[in-house]
């Protein structure tokens, strides 16, 4: 089969076509013929060396995929609702990058109807992150807010509409007017441009001073103090990536005196039980909202894997920070 393998930590220049044997399933798993696969931040991670896969899992790059069932047992199938031949969209620990990928039976989904391979493959990885942070761990509930970090992002954008879904409101942070104006777009309630405006003097006015119920938080580093300030009383900061650094100022008098909750996760160590459980709820509770079309998955660029620099062109392009939205690989 066709691939991208990390040819040695690095620039996306590293990156390289090759071929490789087709993977063979183990108990539990199945397998799927590609047909798109999502780019994501840990990738990116990954390929520079700081991001080490968990063990026995593939080396290839790759955390999400979209294509047909081609193999897997029967009667494991069926548990899940599923059958050879069928279009699936999945969560993997690693491997995404390749024509052929073993995927655990429970982290596979059923492509929500009136979606594309390459918009189903732009779903797992940014879905399971935030529903697991946003609504299992930090408990949003309708008629609170939400300020999201970096809303034009592939969490961000997921973020914003599945919270505007469950009727909370949505403060966003992005980059740019232009950023902030697509962040609206998606039903975002108020935007914040961070290169010229305080977010956390932003949320407090937004909220006539009482402040935000969740923080969803990719950045951390010195962002922390600030949101810390600009949660309100028993509000929860939930923390997925460090792209601010690991060390920063922490009150914890503040925390004491509001009641705050601060979390921190990793996805990609969990366990399939765990990450089963967060498919069944999408499942029940989101895959109708994406079949109605009241969330949509956002796709910036689609970059085809026939070309042997296309998955370097699909880092450089992430690492610019220039897109809102979703990059994928199109095997098609």
């Amino acid at each position: 089969m066709r691939a991208f393998e990390i040819a040695q930590p690095g620039g996306p220049e590293v990156l390289r076509a090759c071929t490789r044997p087709r993977p063979e399933p183990k108990a539990g798993e199945l397998l799927i013929a590609v047909q798109a696969s999502g780019i994501n931040r840990p990738d990116v991670l990954q390929r520079k060396g700081l991001y080490p896969m968990p063990p026995g899992v593939s080396d290839l790059p790759g955390l999400e995929v979209a294509g047909t069932v081609i193999a897997g047992d029967a009667a494991e199938l069926a548990a899940a609702g599923l059958a050879v031949g069928d279009a699936v969209c999945a969560l993997v620990a690693g491997g995404g990058y390749a024509e052929v990928c073993a995927a655990p039976v429970g982290q596979c989904l059923p492509v929500p109807r009136g979606l594309t391979m390459v918009e189903a493959a732009s779903l797992p990885e940014t879905f399971f992150t935030v529903w697991q942070n946003v609504f299992q761990i930090a408990r949003l509930q309708a008629g609170e807010t939400l300020l999201v970090q970096g809303g034009s992002s592939g969490i961000g954008v997921t973020a914003i509409q599945l919270a505007k879904a469950q009727g909370a409101r949505v403060i966003v942070t992005a980059g740019s007017d232009e950023k902030v104006a697509a962040c609206m777009a998606l039903g975002a309630d108020h935007g914040i441009n961070y290169r010229t405006q305080d977010f956390a003097e932003e949320t407090r006015r937004f909220t006539a001073g009482r402040g935000a119920d969740v923080v969803l938080d990719m950045v951390a580093g010195d962002y922390v103090l600030r949101e810390l300030q600009c949660l309100a009383d028993d509000g929860r900061l939930a923390i997925i990536a460090t792209q601010g650094g690991n060390a920063g100022a922490f009150d914890a008098g503040l925390v004491l005196r509001k009641r705050l909750t601060i979390t921190g996760s990793t996805l990609r160590p969990r366990s399939v039980a765990y990450k089963t459980v967060i498919a069944r709820e999408l499942r029940e509770r989101v895959w109708p909202w994406l079949e109605a079309g009241r969330v949509r998955p956002v796709i910036h660029r689609v970059f085809h894997a026939a070309e042997p620099t296309a998955a370097a062109e699909a880092h450089a392009l992430m690492e610019t920070s220039t897109h809102v939205g979703k990059i994928v690989l199109s095997w098609a």
